[in-house]
């Protein structure tokens, strides 16, 4: 993984039915699933194409019983992951899992931010078993969302950690929405999230052709639409959802632009930088 420093290389979900939620992600966006598991260890690839993009595991039961949720997590690549761990408890961050080898895989660590984002940091993957392929590939991840407590705060933290940069803010009635790079890509943004969403998290945007039809896919296989689809800059539409087990994730159909997903401002809306927010309809909407 030259080059990979700071960058997502890997997503991960972990959920309490993973036969249900292979079928899920397959109709809903296009994946197809490989076999990984090892001795004691079952384990699914999602694939889109020949490439993978994802894997899926079983949440444990000792999980379940400590009120872990199905959730998605992004992998983190660094140089070195036990100082990447060292560096990131001294930096005020927690860490759910230390540094532990996967056998002729990786070394990871599951681990939280300050203000308890969960990531993972990861190093060795399998070169066929690694992303960034680019945000613009069907069936890859597009981009990546922090909902933090203090987005000042947090990115303070991620660009001592992995050495993000800044690279657009808007400041609209909305809120700040940062957009932040990692290896000269922007690849997501991050702001404060609103005081009644309960916990701060990453969320992570899926691509799919048709985001209406992949919408109705979700709420006929047994997920939620949370918000959306709806318009964002740049050309492109959104929505955030829910699996049938209560993992969240969010879809995006659109093209890419020089910054991000969000392209030259909105004449009629400067407030709608961040992807998720929806454009002012018109007067005769």
């Amino acid at each position: 993984m030259v080059g990979s420093h700071g960058c997502f290389v890997w997503y991960e979900l972990t959920t309490t039915n993973p036969e249900a939620a292979k079928a899920f992600y397959a109709d809903v966006v296009g994946w197809s699933t490989r076999d990984a598991s090892m001795p004691g260890a079952a384990y699914t690839l999602f694939t889109a194409g020949e490439d993978p993009v994802a894997g899926l595991l079983g949440l444990a039961a000792e999980a379940r019983k400590m009120g872990a949720q199905p959730r998605w997590t992004g992998y983190v690549g660094v140089d070195d992951v036990d100082a990447a761990t060292d560096r990131l408890k001294g930096l005020g961050g927690t860490v759910y899992v230390p540094p532990t080898d996967v056998p002729d895989v990786s070394r990871f660590s599951v681990v939280a931010d300050p203000q308890m984002a969960t990531l993972a940091l990861v190093k060795g993957l399998k070169s066929g078993q690694e992303q960034p392929a680019a945000l613009s590939s069907p069936g890859h991840v597009g981009w990546h969302e922090l909902s933090a407590v203090d987005w000042e705060q947090a990115f303070a933290f991620y660009g001592e950690l992995f050495g993000w940069q800044k690279v657009d803010a808007d400041f609209g009635g909305l809120g700040t929405y940062l957009l932040f790079s990692a290896g000269g890509q922007t690849i997501g943004g991050m702001a404060t999230k609103p005081p009644t969403v309960p916990m701060p998290f990453w969320l992570y945007y899926f691509n799919v052709g048709d985001i209406d039809a992949a919408a109705k896919r979700v709420k006929a296989g047994g997920g939620k639409i949370l918000e959306g689809p709806v318009e964002a800059r740049g050309g492109n539409r959104i929505a955030r959802c829910t699996d049938p087990q209560g993992a969240m994730f969010a879809l995006r159909a659109g093209r890419s632009k020089t910054i991000g997903y969000f392209g030259p401002a909105a004449a009629d809306d400067p407030a709608a930088t961040r992807l998720f927010v929806p454009k002012k309809a018109g007067p005769n909407a």
